[in-house]
């Protein structure tokens, strides 16, 4: 099975992201790349992506990662009914009673 997935690159402490199509099982790393997509900076939040060669292989199966899935939808790839969209998390905010905005007002004499 073929997974689009992340594959860092780029030098310490400022990577940067080959968007490539390898084997499932293999590490995101070391693993035989079968096609390369293009690239995403995460520093720029620039994403060059081939988005043609990404459909053929979404059409034949193959899983992408929850950040590439949002990557290909904002390149404007159309994706397949079987894959699952990120949802957005509601943040859960502990102790909300002390919250100032959940304090009674204070009356100053």
């Amino acid at each position: 099975m073929l997974a689009i997935r992340l594959q860092r690159v780029g030098q310490k402490g400022y990577a940067t992201y080959r968007v490539s199509v390898q084997e499932a099982q293999r590490h995101p790393s070391s693993g035989r790349i079968v096609a390369t997509l293009g690239s995403y900076n995460p520093h720029t939040k620039v994403a060059n992506i081939n988005v043609e060669t990404a459909q053929k292989y979404l059409d034949n199966g193959a899983q992408p990662s929850p950040r590439v899935v949002k990557l290909l939808a904002a390149a404007g790839a159309k994706m397949p009914t079987w894959i699952e969209k990120a949802s957005k998390k509601s943040k859960v905010v502990r102790n909300a009673e002390k919250l100032r905005k959940n304090q009674a007002p204070v009356v100053s004499a």
